[in-house]
């Protein structure tokens, strides 16, 4: 099941408590101090684990305890320390308690000290001085940080999907890549984020994300709303599929579409809707006739877009815009190093 955000709550282990203990043994004359520290309470640690996809796993827990630490013993022993928890999450999660974001892990590997373990408490040989040769002093072990979190993943993927539903998002993926979403003739057939590689040769690879489609108001909360955009904000570019309508064959249509996706975008993250993007008008095989098609195209030109005409079904157009899509990627790759080099001359 895809599970994209949970609420849990963590506990670091509590330390042991110091030890009040005196030693007599044969040749040590009026014995002395001997009661050892307690061990530290184990820590609760997040960990990004590139395997997982989803963050179910971790919605059927949602309370994470690490162990507490021993209790000091006589002879000075130490408590032994409390055992950590380590909680994996995939890839491009973000750790948040209330507003403030605590950690984002992204990198394989990646560790986050949610809640650490408690001190354990000193025993009584630690109290030891010349003027007090047998204290009784020791003290308890401290409690561990305890926090109510909130995880949140977001897909780490540089191409991002984006239109209106059924323009044909879940095809073309399974066009340009070896994933298999569902494809089905109506509305909201994708229910949540899928990921494919596109590949172009031996050396370009590049992740796409198809994000379940928008519709008006879907900021507000209409449709399956805007909560998957979230997916999308990591991404370097995106590429908005504008679909042939033969119910309305008017050209302004076209535009209304795109313009409802982008709205929508914008009312979620002015981040977001300012990001490169490639628009594709897809399913042209539905229009027969090569001027109809040329005259959306000239239409859509006047707006000041430059869009691509496929067809995901047929595999129409796709080579072009493959190539459009490592152009951009690399074009924005360059300006990245160039604005790099800039800020650390």
């Amino acid at each position: 099941m895809f599970v994209d955000y949970v609420e849990i709550s963590v506990k670091g282990g509590d330390g042991g408590n110091g030890c009040l203990a005196f030693r007599r043994e044969k040749y040590v004359p009026r014995g002395g101090p001997s009661g050892g520290d307690g061990g530290k309470g184990g820590d609760v640690i997040l960990e990004a684990d590139p395997h997982l996809v989803t963050l179910y796993d971790i919605q059927l827990h949602r309370h994470f305890a690490a162990e507490r630490g021993r209790n000091g013993e006589g002879n000075c022993r130490h408590g032994r320390n409390g055992a950590d928890v380590v909680v994996h999450v995939p890839l491009g999660t973000v750790v948040r308690e209330g507003e403030t974001v605590l950690a984002d892990l992204s990198r394989p590997g990646e560790r986050f000290v949610v809640a650490r373990g408690g001190r354990g408490g000193r025993g009584n040989a630690r109290f030891a001085t010349s003027t007090n040769r047998a204290p009784r002093r020791h003290e308890p072990g401290q409690p561990g940080e305890e926090r109510h979190i909130s995880l949140e993943m977001k897909m780490i993927a540089d191409v991002g999907l984006i239109g209106l539903p059924n323009a044909g998002k879940s095809t073309l993926l399974r066009a340009l890549t070896a994933a298999t979403p569902e494809v089905a003739p109506y509305p909201f057939t994708t229910k949540e984020p899928h990921l494919g590689v596109l590949e172009q040769g031996y050396d370009r690879r590049a992740v796409l994300a198809d994000i379940p489609g928008l519709i008006e108001g879907a900021h507000r909360g209409m449709g399956l709303g805007d909560r998957f955009l979230r997916h999308i904000e990591r991404t370097r570019l995106l590429v908005h599929l504008v679909a042939v309508n033969l119910e309305n064959q008017a050209v302004e249509q076209y535009w209304e579409d795109y313009q409802t996706v982008r709205r929508e975008i914008a009312a979620y993250s002015t981040t977001l809707a300012s990001k490169p993007e490639i628009v594709v008008l897809n399913k042209i095989d539905l229009i027969a006739s090569r001027k109809a098609r040329r005259d959306i195209e000239a239409f859509l030109q006047k707006q000041g877009l430059e869009p691509l005409l496929i067809s995901a079904r047929e595999r129409e157009g796709l080579s072009p815009l493959v190539e459009r899509i490592f152009q951009r990627l690399g074009e924005i790759a360059a300006a990245d190093n160039r604005a790099d080099a800039l800020a650390g001359a």
